[in-house]
């Protein structure tokens, strides 16, 4: 099957611009965690009037981009504690040894009580009527009011805001309903270690770990293992491997329009299923523009459109 590696040495990487390439510079788990959250994020603001900066920062930091024990046991992004909770529950050290937090089925859920905790909080009450996009207001009011101890909590929210310019998220009219919603899919206190869902033309996809079956995949994504299979053209008792790319919904009829008159260029080792793995495209489709059929074979050096 298709591997990452063969799409980091593809063409594919000639239409990265110079300010992704940047920004690899900064926190691969922080960028890793806003790609993965920033549409819930920005659907509680769009539903509570809380800036989308303001609550990828503090997930960032209350959750360790996602790695803290809370976020990977408990689904728990921003060490919210019991208090008056009715739900499930664990035990970490915090201002105290043995403190109660809140714990989840999945992240979506703490997103939402993250909010309401705010919204019906009595002393954030006057954070609501600041101007949306006003995140250092909300950074220094969620420090004065008490959301942390640390007394350069405010100004570490604003610091990773603008580091990663999370502010972008404030002003956002629309997001990415799949991405939202897909944290409803599965109990994530069984996932301490979720897949990075990513999307390549106009479909999402994750990279294979070692160990991944598509019956582990499909249960994370909340879709059917079968489908899955079928969407990716191979059999569904076939072995994954690490590294190999598994698109969650049927993929395109062509590439993506930069390809328009771009012909891949067959290469050692490549076969027309990696290749329509590596543009997100149907295997029946890549054989048609090329006015091909499957017994054909490819060979080295060969031009294929795939667009």
């Amino acid at each position: 099957m298709f591997r990452l590696q063969r799409i980091l040495f593809s063409g594919l990487l000639l239409f990265v611009s110079f300010e992704l390439q940047a920004q690899l510079k900064l926190n691969t788990a922080y960028l890793n965690y806003i790609a993965q959250y920033k549409d819930l994020a920005i659907e509680e603001m769009r539903q509570n009037h809380i800036p989308a900066s303001i609550t990828l920062a503090q997930g960032l930091i209350e959750s360790a981009a996602g790695q803290s024990k809370l976020a990977t046991q408990a689904n728990n992004h921003f060490g919210i504690k019991c208090h008056d909770w009715q739900g499930r529950s664990i035990t970490a050290d915090d201002d105290a040894l043995a403190e109660c937090f809140r714990a989840y089925d999945n992240p979506r859920q703490s997103f939402k009580d993250h909010s309401l905790f705010l919204r019906n909080n009595v002393r954030y009450a006057r954070l609501f009527q600041l101007a949306p996009d006003d995140y250092r207001g909300w950074a220094y009011g969620l420090k004065n009011c008490g959301y942390a101890t640390n007394p350069l909590y405010g100004d570490k929210l604003i610091e990773i805001i603008e580091q990663y310019q999370l502010y972008q998220y404030d002003n956002a009219r629309s997001y990415d309903r799949y991405m939202a919603n897909i944290y409803d899919a599965q109990n994530r206190a069984v996932v301490p270690q979720p897949h990075i869902v990513r999307m390549y033309n106009k479909n999402y996809y994750i990279v294979a770990r070692e160990g991944d079956t598509f019956k582990l995949i499909a249960k994370e994504a909340g879709v059917s293992w079968r489908k899955l299979a079928r969407y990716n053209e191979i059999d569904r008792h076939a072995r994954l491997h690490e590294g190999d790319i598994i698109y969650l919904e049927k993929k395109q009829k062509h590439a993506i329009k930069a390809f328009k008159h771009v012909p891949h260029i067959v290469k050692a080792g490549e076969s027309m299923y990696t290749i329509a793995q590596m543009y997100g495209i149907r295997i029946k489709n890549l054989y048609k523009m090329n006015h091909m059929k499957p017994e054909d074979g490819i060979r080295v050096g060969q031009s294929l459109r795939v667009y």
